[in-house]
This record gives C-alpha cells, sequence and structure tokens, in this order.
C-alpha cells in the first residue's frame, strides 16, 4: 500500500472527535500532545481537558496543533493530597463538556473519571499509580490513608472498556494489584524523531530527575558520583542537598535544551527503581547516549539488549559501569547505537495508529452491544502489545 493509500485509510478510520483528559505536572503532558499531534494529523479534533496546575508559558508554545483544542479545569488530580473533594467538580465538568461535544471516544489519562456516566466508548490509559508505586519505591503497601485512592483507581479500572498501558510488565502490576477484569493491552508510548547532532560527544553522565524523587532514584547517582571523575548533570533537579561538585543541577531544560545537552552527553543514566515507561530514556536513546537504566521490568521489556542495567539500589555497580563507559568512548557509542536502532520501536508515528487501531476496536464493541450481540473484539482473556 502507498504512503497516500496509508494515509487515506488512517483518516478515514480515525475518530471525528476524542475528549481526551491531561495534567501538565510529568511526562504525561508531552504524551498528550505528541499523541494528540499525530491523531489530528489522521483527522480527528481533539480536546483536551487539562485538570491540576495550568500549563506553563513554555508548556503551551509546543501545543499550536490544528485540530487540537485545550481546556483548563483547575481541579486537583485524583492522587493528590484532598482530591476527593475536587473529583465530583471535575466529574461534572467533564461530562458537560462531554455533552455538549459529543465525543466518539473519551480518553482518559487518569482513572477514577471513568466510572461516570458517559454513555460513549472509555478508554483509560493507565500511565502510573501511587499503589503500585509505593510497594516499588517503598517495598511495602501503601498506608491505609490511600485505600480512598485504591477504590476510586479500582472503580475506573472496572468501568473502563478498554485498558492501555505503555508497558506490558505494567499492565501485569496493575492487574495483580486491582484484580479487575476489563479488556486492556499495552501500547508503547512513542516520541517523534530530532534531527542528529553531528558534533562528538563529551564525557558527561545525563540524567533527569529530582532529588526527592525516589521513583526516578537520582539520589543514588549522587552517591555514585562520589566515585565518578566525570561530570555528571541533572536536568529538572532543584537540588538544596549537599552533593559532589561533578554533579551540576540544570534546572528545568526546555525541549532544545534537552536536546541539545543530550546530543553532548555519553551516557544517559536513570536507575529507576519505578519506571512505568520512561520518555526521556527514548529521546536519551535517539540522541545515541548509552543507556544505563534500573534493573526493573519495564526497562527490560523496552531496552533488554540495548542498555547497561544496575539494581537500583546498588551505588557501587553504578559507578562502575558509568566509568567502564565514559573511559572506554568506542564502547560508549556501540552502546548507543544499539539503543539508538532500540528507539526505532518507540516513534510516534508507530503509537498514533496502535492508538487508533485501539480506538476502532472499542467502537466496534460498543457498537455490537448497542445492537444486543456479545461478541467483542476486544481482549479479555490475556494481556499482549499491539
Amino acid at each position: 500500500m502507498s504512503p497516500l493509500c496509508r494515509e487515506r485509510k488512517r483518516k478515514s478510520e480515525a475518530p471525528r472527535r476524542i475528549l481526551m483528559t491531561a495534567d501538565a505536572v510529568g511526562g504525561v503532558w508531552q504524551y498528550c500532545l505528541e499523541l494528540a499531534a499525530g491523531l489530528c494529523r489522521a483527522g480527528s479534533e481533539v480536546w483536551m481537558a487539562v485538570m491540576g496546575p495550568a500549563p506553563s508559558q513554555g508548556q503551551l508554545q509546543s501545543t499550536h496543533i490544528a485540530g487540537l483544542r485545550i481546556l483548563h479545569g483547575d481541579f486537583r488530580l485524583e492522587w493528590m493530597v484532598d482530591a476527593e473533594a475536587d473529583l465530583g467538580r471535575a466529574g461534572d465538568w467533564l461530562l458537560t463538556l462531554a455533552d455538549a461535544l459529543r465525543p466518539d471516544i473519551v480518553h482518559l489519562n487518569g482513572y477514577a473519571h471513568a466510572a461516570l456516566p458517559w454513555r460513549r466508548p472509555v478508554v483509560v490509559v493507565a500511565h502510573s499509580c501511587v499503589i503500585t508505586w509505593w510497594r516499588a519505591v517503598h517495598r511495602c503497601e501503601a498506608p491505609q490513608e490511600w485505600d480512598r485512592y485504591r477504590n476510586f483507581v479500582a472503580r475506573g479500572l472496572e468501568a473502563a472498556d478498554l485498558v492501555i498501558a505503555p508497558t506490558l510488565a505494567f499492565l501485569r502490576a496493575l492487574r495483580a494489584t486491582y484484580r479487575f477484569d476489563t479488556p486492556s493491552c499495552a501500547i508503547w508510548n512513542g516520541r517523534s524523531r530530532t534531527p542528529e547532532s553531528t558534533g562528538a560527544k563529551q564525557r558527561v553522565v545525563m540524567t533527569a530527575g529530582r532529588l526527592w524523587d525516589a521513583a526516578k532514584n537520582v539520589a543514588i547517582l549522587t552517591r555514585a558520583a562520589e566515585h565518578v571523575p566525570y561530570p555528571i548533570w541533572v536536568a529538572g533537579a532543584d537540588m538544596t542537598q549537599d552533593c559532589p561538585a561533578s554533579v551540576l543541577p540544570l534546572g528545568r531544560l526546555d525541549e532544545c535544551e534537552m536536546r541539545q545537552r543530550l546530543a553532548d552527553a555519553m551516557v544517559f543514566a536513570i536507575p529507576a527503581r519505578y519506571e512505568p515507561f520512561g520518555l526521556t530514556a527514548v529521546e536519551a536513546a535517539q540522541a545515541r547516549c548509552a543507556l544505563v537504566l534500573g534493573d526493573i521490568d519495564t526497562q527490560r521489556e523496552l531496552w533488554d539488549g540495548a542498555a547497561i542495567f544496575v539494581p537500583p539500589d546498588d551505588s557501587a555497580a553504578l559507578a562502575r559501569h558509568l566509568n567502564r563507559l565514559l573511559e572506554q568512548p568506542q564502547l560508549a557509542a556501540a552502546l548507543g547505537a544499539l539503543a539508538h536502532r532500540r528507539a526505532s520501536r518507540f516513534t510516534a508515528e508507530r503509537m498514533v495508529h496502535r492508538y487508533l487501531h485501539a480506538y476502532g476496536m472499542v467502537n466496534k464493541s460498543a457498537q455490537r452491544r448497542t445492537s444486543g450481540a456479545e461478541t467483542s473484539d476486544l481482549p479479555r482473556a490475556h494481556l499482549h502489545t499491539l
């Protein structure tokens, strides 16, 4: 099939209008923009209902996408302290939007609002979860104060027509935690390809995260830095604690600044304890950085054979691998080439194609239910990747 025929077919299959929830707090924002841009190119109109803190001016600069409309509701996100009072108000707002817009698909990047009376197909995309986060980071169950959140998530997962996770490993963790029976699948996140830099790599380690973020585990990298005689750049960090002199906090970087730093860095390291996907690793791989990642199931699923894995709590092993790569630029370049090749699996185009397929399955299933038929195209018996 020619590219033109594929484009026409994609546009004929795309939902006319999508109501998508979002937040501007973390990586979900970039994921939403990437997906929305692809859906709009495919012919959909996307209305993005952003909750939580309002997007910054810097974030809004990248939202000039034909077919995308962004609305902001000043409601706490479901995982925030005292969010319960806002969930009802946010739900009323979302239902009002749905009644006015009459979307073909409701795409929720959260859980609780899936239980609302939508009267239209609902897809829940699971990006993270406090309960699974707590178990991975603290190695114990979340305390009782999180029980209400757990119930919100469980009800949302059961109410959805389809649950999508960014990795099979994270989907398994969700199923083990919440025991839901909703049809589900994994769709890997994707990033648009960026122009490659022709400059030489510097003997520098790059990472991204805040020192207090126990999931990203930047703190153990700062401990390893005491035994790594090379600079370590930390993007997004607001460090007040004492760190070795080699650790350089870069603060928040925009896309262009991040791309340039990754182009310069020889190694990208995130020894994460918990990471359902990790878009920054994809960006680093596109920039041909050698990847050093936490040895957890989700990262093994994505990068096995194209990265070095370290136990998240082993700062000595982390320092040893970083020094080996920085002292052997040819080895780092070879590992960076493997990562770059692997990153070709995580493109925005592929992600959008699979979401369109998933939306189509949900719509067919909804039409069959409306007509009284019981058969469904949606996967219920086993987990799989689209």
